[in-house]
């Protein structure tokens, strides 16, 4: 499957949505991509450490993000890919070929800003600093992220944090250093950087206290972008929640109210289990977080979730204003 998916993925994708992901479903996934992409603009007009001039820079930037949902408008076709029944080698070896003469084809042409680094299937998403695009293939726009037919508190703590960490990603300690139109350029104030490598800190610092695994400590500064996107993420998919009806009313499914179903469904997209062994690579070399973390750190900042669960002062998951970590 990964094999397909990985030579054949546009066409594998053209069925993949036709049964996964009707017109209705990326509608509704595209409505919610505006609603956080809006609550980013509302919460970047009201920044008490950000100036003018910076803030004009960053609504400009985040006006001129491309959105990417589901499947590409135009499919990819394959009829140089000679596929055949006969050999599974043949095959690999066939799709390579295509694939880097596909490339080749590309020099001295302007650069596609429709092609996308996904295939429909696939169950992530990403953010490309350098085409200032987000991009969310229908594989993760389904349960248990995302469901056209459940309530929006699951909606919104499931794939709606997942999309704003990815427009955070555009705001983060790398993605901040591109502009509107993807070119590696300076669009801050020296205070205003200043201000925000001071906030990134606090983040860092965060994870450098988190014990993975024994004597083992996560390292923050490995993981800071994802982190800064985590912790973004989750405040604009709850400032976006909180404009929905949903979210100021009473109605409680399964006992739980509006805001702890939104953060449950925040904690059940990060649920796994990863072994000892495995734990100590990643904190050495990825820059994701483990998951444990990446729903603990960024929920302890919020005071939204200290509310929804009743949690006191100098609880665990309830940091004080003091030690709590706020960028956007």
């Amino acid at each position: 499957m990964q094999s397909t998916d990985r030579q054949l993925g546009f066409a594998l994708g053209q069925e993949y949505v036709k049964e996964k992901f009707p017109p209705e479903a990326k509608a509704a996934a595209l409505k919610m991509v505006h609603n956080i992409l809006d609550a980013l603009h509302d919460d970047i007009e009201t920044l008490d450490w950000m100036s003018p001039e910076t803030k004009k820079a960053a609504l400009y930037k985040l006006s001129k993000v491309t959105i990417k949902v589901g499947y590409p408008d135009k499919w990819r076709t394959y009829a140089e890919f000679n596929v055949t029944r006969a050999s599974y080698v043949e095959n690999i070896l066939h799709g390579d070929e295509y694939e880097f003469h596909r490339n080749l084809n590309k020099i001295g042409k302007p650069v596609d800003r429709t092609e996308w680094g996904m295939t429909p299937p696939e169950v992530n998403a990403y953010y490309n600093p350098s085409m200032n695009e987000i991009v969310f293939p229908a594989g993760i726009l389904q349960p248990p992220y995302f469901d056209a037919k459940v309530d929006d508190a699951i909606n919104y703590g499931g794939v709606g944090a997942a999309i704003g960490h990815e427009i955070t990603h555009g705001f983060d300690d790398e993605g901040s250093q591109f502009d509107a139109d993807g070119n590696l350029k300076n669009w801050w104030t020296a205070e205003d950087r200043k201000q925000f490598n001071a906030r990134a800190e606090c983040v860092a610092k965060q994870f450098d206290n988190f014990i993975a695994i024994a004597d083992v400590h996560e390292n923050g500064h490995l993981e800071l972008g994802e982190s800064i996107a985590d912790l973004g993420g989750l405040i604009i998919a709850y400032r976006a929640f909180q404009k929905t009806p949903e979210a100021h009313s009473d109605n409680k499914i399964d006992g739980f109210t509006p805001e702890q179903r939104f953060f449950l469904s925040y904690a059940q997209s990060w649920e796994g289990e990863t072994r000892p062994q495995e734990i100590r690579v990643r904190v050495s070399v990825d820059p994701h977080p483990l998951e444990i973390f990446r729903t603990n750190g960024p929920v302890s900042n919020v005071p939204a979730f200290a509310k929804a669960f009743g949690c006191h002062a100098g609880d665990p998951m309830a940091r004080p204003s003091s030690e709590a970590c706020r960028i956007w």
